[in-house]
């Protein structure tokens, strides 16, 4: 499960779960994280107390966050901070900080062998990178076929996208979501993070708001998505089961922006479900 800010009903819900966690700072927060004193008091606030019985896996200290941000300038004191304070409560082996990116920073990603980071990203990214691989944390990224496709149909067909087809592409790529993935990694290679492993922190298909955007087609991907992910087949690049989010448990109503992102939720805002899928 992830929640994007410290929910302290969450929290207290997950006690005795079981349920793995990726708990993110409130993007409000970072830049006063950027004080170490503060990252140790939001550390003692929102991890030690719940440590015992809740699985935090993961702490995300920004989601999205673009180069040209206000926050960007945060992200990599405020890592070091939390990293410091989970360190100082002897959970470093327990928890790993980390950020979560999505596909705009990468400047190139086909074919997923020369994928790159942006030249505008590669100065904010490559101390990040330089964090994570002396941490042993990994990489979040948030991986969209939805989006790729709707930016691209000429050269993007449906099923690819939606994990439909058959036999390889020209560059040796089944699906999209795996296309991505790899552009990824390719992009880590290229600035020194070769064993930095990728955790597909969301990934979705909207049931209404837009073109392809059918329930019908939110059913298959996440159907596909995880069949694939838990199959142990991995990427070329990267065989192995794909540890990954589905974004997300419901539709957000009273969300703004392009019509889609109200539609992204495997249950109804009533939490009826939207459709069957398996998780077994």
């Amino acid at each position: 499960m992830r929640i994007y800010y410290p929910d302290e009903q969450a929290l207290q819900a997950l006690r005795g779960s079981n349920i793995e966690l990726i708990l993110d700072v409130a993007k409000e927060t970072l830049s006063s994280l950027t004080n170490a004193n503060e990252a140790t008091n939001w550390v003692n606030k929102y991890v030690t107390p719940y440590t015992q019985d809740v699985k935090i896996k993961y702490i995300t200290v920004g989601n999205e966050i673009h180069p040209s941000d206000n926050e960007a300038q945060s992200i990599l004191p405020a890592l070091q901070n939390i990293q410091n304070a989970i360190s100082s409560a002897n959970l470093q082996d327990q928890i790993k900080v980390s950020i979560a990116i999505d596909m705009s920073l990468i400047g190139k990603s086909y074919p997923p062998n020369d994928g790159v980071f942006s030249d505008q990203a590669k100065s904010y990214i490559q101390p990040i990178i330089d964090f994570l691989v002396s941490s042993g944390a990994p990489l979040l990224a948030n991986v969209y076929p939805y989006f790729a496709y709707i930016g691209d149909k000429q050269s993007i067909s449906l099923d690819y996208a939606l994990f439909k087809q058959q036999g390889n592409n020209d560059v040796g790529y089944q699906n999209l979501f795996d296309a991505q993935l790899d552009s990824v990694y390719a992009a880590l290679e290229k600035v020194g993070g070769s064993n930095v492993k990728i955790i597909v922190s969301e990934s979705g298909w909207p049931s209404a708001g837009e073109d392809s955007a059918t329930t019908d087609n939110a059913k298959t991907y996440y159907t596909n998505l995880i069949n694939h992910v838990k199959s142990g087949n991995g990427t070329p690049k990267r065989p192995g089961a794909i540890e990954t989010y589905l974004f997300a448990m419901f539709d957000e109503n009273q969300k703004t922006g392009a019509a889609t992102e109200q539609h992204f939720g495997v249950f109804n805002p009533d939490k009826s479900p939207k459709y069957q899928i398996n998780f077994n």
